[in-house]
């Protein structure tokens, strides 16, 4: 990594709205160079940081050059504590000001956000940051400041030119789409699919329905699997990004979310679901579909999304520093 004259430069937190703007054009300016497929619009950094766990006033930080250009930004999520408090660090720098010591700037400013937490938090903290297994300068950094590996993802993508495989529901199952009034046991639903899932934070009533005020939300791709006594027992959502298609010119969705409640695994209802959120995706002209999985995942999901004719894309690296034990 090559290091260059450290420019002069200021940090800041969020103003308003007008900020956004400002934003937007620096994750574009990277995106031009690094080609993340992570583009990003006013309206779409709107819903980002409507997040409930998110507090604009301390969660989002700005750097400026000497004429008041927004050159790097560094925001947090930070989700309710389990036995551990989490932070996740997200951050860009312009591609003409890397290298120069902004990058050391903003992981310095998100340990000292989680530090001021652990003041009033007896729990130990984990600050936690992301890079493409391509990214060496990025990984590079992490690395030297004192960041270890401790989870691989993998991005994964399925044509949808060739018929997909036959749907087998086991018996006295239906699956169909949300109905308005199932919120609240969607929530339940979800969060006892994951609950022994590694790094589990439990969705709340109020991301769900945030998740629901998307403009390109589609209550056809949010289904669910229903057992013969009512008991919702599986759920898969789809999503497709028209901003991210019309940015990339391409016809892709997404496999957002699949899970199956305990004592209704090993059934085929996991399999079920991901080919009716697929048959879906297809219905609706898409080409490709895409997802994330834990490379670790203690379901077998690999396995099933292989089984389909998912293939990896690229690996995206989690990694943590502990800050507080």
């Amino acid at each position: 990594m090559t290091t260059q004259a450290q420019p002069i430069v200021t940090d800041r937190s969020y103003a308003n709205e007008l900020d956004l703007q400002a934003i937007a054009d620096l994750i574009n300016a990277c995106e031009l160079v690094d080609q993340l497929e992570q583009g990003a619009s006013v309206e779409e950094l709107q819903l980002r940081f409507a997040d409930p766990d998110f507090d604009l006033a301390h969660d989002l930080r700005l750097w400026e050059d000497a004429q008041g250009s927004l050159i790097g930004s560094g925001w947090m999520w930070i989700p309710p504590a389990t036995d551990v408090q989490d932070g996740y660090l997200g951050f860009k720098v312009h591609p003409q000001f890397r290298n120069r010591g902004i990058e050391v700037q903003i992981l310095t400013w998100a340990e000292a956000r989680m530090r001021s937490i652990a003041l009033a938090s007896q729990r130990p903290i984990h600050l936690r940051a992301g890079a493409r297994e391509h990214q060496a300068e990025r990984i590079a950094l992490l690395e030297q400041q004192g960041f270890t590996i401790n989870r691989y993802f993998y991005d994964m993508a399925l044509p949808l030119s060739e018929p997909l495989p036959a749907l087998q529901l086991p018996a006295g199952y239906g699956v169909r789409s949300l109905h308005s009034n199932e919120v609240e046991a969607w929530v339940e639903l979800f969060n006892q699919s994951f609950i022994d899932h590694w790094n589990f934070h439990p969705v709340t009533l109020e991301q769900r329905q945030r998740w629901m005020s998307d403009p390109d939300y589609c209550a056809d791709l949010d289904l669910v699997a229903v057992s013969p006594e009512g008991t919702l027992a599986a759920f898969c959502h789809g999503a497709i990004s028209s901003k991210d298609n019309a940015r990339t010119g391409r016809s892709e969705g997404w496999i957002s979310g699949l899970g199956t409640r305990r004592g209704f695994r090993r059934i085929g209802l996991g399999r079920a679901m991901l080919l009716c959120g697929l048959a879906q995706l297809q219905a609706k002209g898409i080409e490709t579909a895409l997802l994330g999985v834990d490379s670790q995942n203690p379901s077998g999901a690999l396995r099933l999304y292989e089984s389909v004719g998912f293939r990896k894309r690229y690996t995206n690296i989690t990694y943590c520093k502990v800050l507080v034990n």
